[in-house]
């Protein structure tokens, strides 16, 4: 899996995505404390509303900045978002009200909105080979699992020495890094569109293709399923941790850290899995896997037997479908998507994909605060299968790449249609554009 970084372009942005992932760890820790310092007992309150700014933020303006990815040279973009995202970085220690927070906050997650997409339609530009562009998935999968251990460690050690301001300038030096090993590389100039197209065109372009075709609405469905799962892990473990089993703060580390290594397990063999399994195939098992997981959880629980132990296996478990689930999302994307099309249909994932996350976070607290941790496991549990569910169903089972189609509306010298029967009907890769707007019938 290492051997693709040999290849000096991915290597460069691999390593920039490292820096930039500890960097914004370090902006999560010390945000907290300066929640805490501003509002005190309200700090719970103020950061649910940071969060929920940065859901808003991602939703909102990843599909607007994907329709103009491609007017813009990659390089400069990637550069220009990382020094916007260090600049506000470096005003956050100088905050005195919770509303500039909030206002910062915005235009930072913002400008992620719109550099995360366009980084990670970059990837298979530079990879075309689907055997590299699987081994890079895996790797940037880990870089996630081991920010969320490394980052706490981190940041406890800065801490020592100095105040939490310091984690912000962290963040900066961060996001500077990141930018300085971008400009170290050339990128893929983005493929222009053939095509003038509207404002609205371009904004909404994406998501009509992600919308048009099959697989990408099954990968809908399993996000989905990740997130509502998912948001029982990030949301309640200190709360199942150490107001339903009373064990200390410290056990919370080792749980998310349970989470984190059954992710990083699966995202090390993923390569080799892939390269015998089907990404279906992968991805229904893996979301099985979690909802499974947390329906078992459920049954413990209610049978009186709830531990530390059965929590921490029900963690690593989920963290391994977790990583199974997400890992191959990108071979779909590259899969559905021609080279202009790309950065488009990569935003409209990210904006689609938290969505999912915007519901799951405020219900996942919702109902453990209300009425409870069964309550909140049987539900996520029961959203989870029914979300499976609906990814099997709308995903075929036997989807192939060629598929046979009719062009009624082309003229018959067009093209498109060189090599066409008299029907004006062929078979090639099937990816949804202006001569496929929908996908064909059986």
């Amino acid at each position: 899996m290492l051997e693709i970084l040999k290849i000096r372009s991915f290597r460069h942005l691999f390593m920039a995505q490292i820096v930039a992932l500890l960097g914004t760890g370090l902006a999560t820790v010390a945000l907290g404390l300066l929640a805490y310092d501003l509002s005190g007992q309200d700090a719970g309150m103020v950061l649910g509303i940071v969060f929920g700014i940065k859901m808003v933020a991602y939703v909102g303006i990843a599909p607007v900045a994907g329709a103009f990815a491609n007017y813009v040279p990659r390089r400069t973009l990637l550069v220009a978002l990382d020094c916007v995202r260090g600049f506000i970085a470096c005003l956050l220690p100088f905050v005195g009200e919770v509303w500039q927070i909030f206002v910062l906050i915005f235009v930072m997650q913002a400008a992620s909105a719109a550099f995360t997409p366009t980084f990670q339609a970059t990837l298979p530009d530079i990879l075309p080979e689907e055997k590299d562009y699987t081994r890079a998935l895996s790797l940037s999968r880990l870089a996630y699992d081991l920010e969320s251990i490394i980052t706490p460690t981190l940041a406890a050690f800065v801490l020592i020495f100095a105040s939490y301001h310091a984690l912000f300038y962290g963040t900066a030096i961060g996001f500077i890094g990141s930018g300085l090993l971008i400009v170290s590389v050339l990128l893929p100039s983005p493929a222009p569109d053939s095509k003038r197209r509207s404002v609205y065109e371009r904004t909404t372009r994406g998501i009509r293709i992600y919308f048009a075709t099959p697989r990408l609405r099954g990968l809908l469905a399993l996000c989905m399923v990740v997130a509502s799962i998912g948001a029982m892990v990030l949301v309640n473990t200190v709360v199942l941790v150490q107001s339903e089993l009373g064990l200390d703060a410290v056990y919370v580390a080792y749980t998310l850290g349970a989470f984190g290594g059954g992710s990083m397990l699966v995202a090390l063999v993923m390569p080799r899995l892939l390269d015998h399994l089907p990404d279906r195939q992968m991805m229904l098992t893996g979301a099985s896997i979690m909802v499974a997981t947390l329906a078992a959880l459920f049954i413990v629980s209610g049978a009186g037997h709830f531990s530390w132990l059965s929590l921490l296996v029900s963690w690593v478990f989920v963290g391994a479908g977790y990583s199974a689930v997400l890992t191959p999302s990108g071979r779909l994307l590259q899969r559905s998507s021609h080279k202009e099309d790309r950065p488009a249909l990569y935003a409209a994932q990210f904006a689609l994909s938290h969505a999912c996350w915007l519901i799951s976070y405020p219900l996942s607290g919702f109902l453990q605060t209300r009425f409870g941790m069964d309550v909140t496991l049987g539900v996520l549990s029961l959203i989870g299968f029914i979300s499976l569910v609906a990814a099997s169903r709308i995903w075929p089972a036997k989807a192939k790449r060629d598929l046979y189609h009719t062009h009624p509306d082309l003229p018959d010298n067009h093209p498109h249609l060189e090599g066409s029967d008299h029907t004006k009907g062929h078979s090639h890769t099937y990816v949804i554009d202006d001569y496929h707007t929908q996908w064909p019938h059986r």
